[in-house]
């Protein structure tokens, strides 16, 4: 056989092989490029799901157990690879990752997610949210169809609002259950105005610091203390560097489930459709067991006996509300009539 013969014949040979192997489409940048490190179906698809949380967390738990539904329901077309704890984009990156398409899922919370969108940060108000009946009517309803048509500009569909609980204070310089014990201290905050202007409003100092970067703060002292769920303060062990803890039920942290807009454009309606059943029922899911988690979890903080719990009592409450009401008449301007209306309406509902 001449030599030029041979090379053709294994050209042929290996054209002839990648093709009984099957190519299907991964995605940079929103656009779909061919990943031949991968092999099934010729339309399979690899959605990457970046988050910065533990995986015993409520978003942690709710990520892998939206992959395991996702691969069922489509029959394994449609992959999705969980990344927690920050390790593929960190609370300020990941939502550029998202818009330019390097990820396809992201779940920020509300706060994160405000740093684009400032209208998010109206979830962030002090006591906007009455009762887990409250918080799931706003993420049903007229709130959040509201908040999820403003992604559509920016590259982003809404999927879901996934639960994490309601927010308690945290501190090493002493007990917090008059708004005057915030004077002078300094509270990590997430980056949002609305919760700057909340400790503020208290004479506190805010400093904005990635999650995964608080406990080593905590413990060096840089900051006094902070605001955050009790699943993010038992699974990320801030209870152990945090002397006392005021169960105030002050905040909600909940979570904005995101899919980059183009890669869902790109989708076949029924996967779709499979995609959207898991995340509802994920939802569901999740939505009721954070509920149960946070209240196993602080047992768990009770009986290790590293931080002294303080209930507010309903008086001490009030307190609270009543220093932080100005935040809600300033808001209106900021974030426009129709969102303030419907979360005014949403508080008159559960006040009682």
């Amino acid at each position: 056989m001449k030599p030029w013969l041979g090379t053709l014949l294994f050209i042929a040979v290996g054209l002839l092989a990648a093709g009984l192997v099957g190519f299907y489409p991964a995605f940079t940048n929103g656009k779909a490029v061919l990943d031949d490190e991968q092999d099934g179906f010729d339309d399979r698809y690899v959605i990457k799901f970046s988050h910065v949380v533990a995986e015993n967390t409520p978003k942690g738990l709710a990520a892998q157990r939206f992959a395991d539904l996702v691969e069922e329901k489509t029959g394994n077309r449609v992959k999705v690879e969980v990344y927690p704890n920050g390790i593929l984009y960190s609370e300020p990156n990941e939502k550029q990752a998202l818009k330019r398409g390097e990820v396809q899922m992201i779940a920020p919370s509300f706060s994160n997610l405000s740093v684009m969108l400032p209208e998010w940060a109206v979830m962030d108000l002090p006591y906007v949210f009455l009762s887990d009946d409250a918080v799931q009517e706003a993420f049903k309803g007229e709130v959040g169809q509201i908040l999820f048509e403003r992604l559509e500009k920016n590259n982003m569909k809404g999927l879901a609002f996934w639960s994490n609980g309601f927010k308690q204070m945290t501190s090493n310089r002493g007990p917090l259950t008059d708004p005057s014990d915030f004077a002078g201290q300094r509270f990590r905050i997430l980056p949002s105005r609305i919760i700057e202007d909340q400790f503020n409003a208290l004479g506190a100092y805010t400093a904005s610091i990635p999650f995964n970067e608080v406990y080593r703060e905590f413990e060096a002292g840089t900051v006094d203390g902070g605001e955050n769920t009790i699943s993010n303060i038992y699974s990320k062990k801030f209870y152990k560097v945090q002397k006392y803890m005021t169960i105030s039920n002050h905040g909600y942290l909940g979570y904005a489930v995101l899919m980059n807009k183009p890669f869902w454009d790109r989708l076949p309606s029924e996967l779709q459709i499979a995609i959207e059943q898991a995340m509802k029922e994920t939802t569901d899911w999740i939505n009721r067991y954070a509920v149960q988690m946070d209240k196993r979890y602080l047992e768990q903080i009770q009986q290790d006996g590293y931080t002294q719990i303080h209930v507010l009592s309903d008086n001490e409450r009030a307190e609270w509300m009543l220093q932080w009401e100005p935040l809600y008449r300033q808001s209106e301007r900021f974030f426009g009539q129709e969102l303030m209306e419907a979360i005014r309406n949403l508080q008159r509902k559960y006040e009682s």
